[in-house]
């Protein structure tokens, strides 16, 4: 693999004879659909297993001992899960993987999401006649919402969410991260589901989340900090 470009960050050992690769291809978060394309081409590419190479597909802590029955040891006890290598940096063929995969996946997955630095001022009050609307495109808000509602786990712990509590978490997180006032209202407008829903003065609910949003981060006993990004990741355990 690092002879292709494709040189892995870490490589796990999960078990004697069956490893857990990850490649960096990118120093800011991916949009889900093409992190899992990313991953299933080189699954495909080094016999790896296509069933671990989804985006939020997690894998084995190193440190940590195999559960699994038919990874026992003859004497029983279950493998230790170590780690092989580990390197800071991005694959070399990065650009080139992305590309591939971009024409696999719809053009509005493809588009990554705006993610400015994650050490934006705290607490600056939300103008109640900010009605500036930045130049957006709807795939490209409907890609930053739907990133951040899974980076969430939205979806995962609320089957039925209310969608103006995910309105307003996912406010909070763009606001941290550094995303305008204005910014943060056309991505709810063009892409929180069904928006206005019930609402009856859609602007007057956006001011309030968007209120709300800031009083909460500025009330916040420390700065929440995010690293993780959506970096693809496939193992070579062999399908079953």
């Amino acid at each position: 693999m690092g002879a292709h470009g494709h040189a892995p960050c870490a490589v796990i050992e999960t078990s004697p004879g069956h490893l857990q690769v990850w490649i960096r291809v990118s120093a800011q978060p991916l949009p889900p659909e093409l992190a899992t394309a990313i991953g299933r081409q080189l699954a495909r590419w080094y016999q790896g297993d296509p069933a671990s190479a989804d985006w939020r597909h997690l894998g084995r802590l190193a440190g940590f001992t195999h559960q699994k029955t038919q990874r026992r040891a003859p004497n029983g006890s279950p493998p230790w899960v170590k780690v092989w290598h580990a390197t800071v940096g991005l694959a070399p063929h990065r650009a080139a993987l992305v590309a591939a995969a971009s024409h696999r996946v719809p053009r509005a997955a493809t588009v990554p999401p705006r993610l400015p630095p994650p050490d934006p001022p705290f607490g600056n009050p939300v103008p109640a006649s900010d009605h500036v609307s930045p130049t957006l495109a709807a795939h490209q808000a409907t890609v930053v919402y739907q990133t951040w509602l899974h980076r969430l786990h939205i979806p995962q712990r609320f089957p039925h969410p209310d969608w103006s509590i995910a309105d307003l978490w996912i406010a909070k997180e763009l606001l941290r991260r550094g995303a305008s006032a204005a910014e943060v209202k056309s991505i709810l407008r063009l892409a929180s589901p069904q928006f206005p829903r019930h609402h009856a003065d859609a602007e007057d609910y956006l001011r309030r989340t968007l209120t709300r949003a800031t009083h909460d981060i500025a009330s916040a006993p420390f700065p929440a900090r995010d690293a993780a990004v959506f970096t693809p990741s496939f193992s070579t355990q062999p399908s079953s």
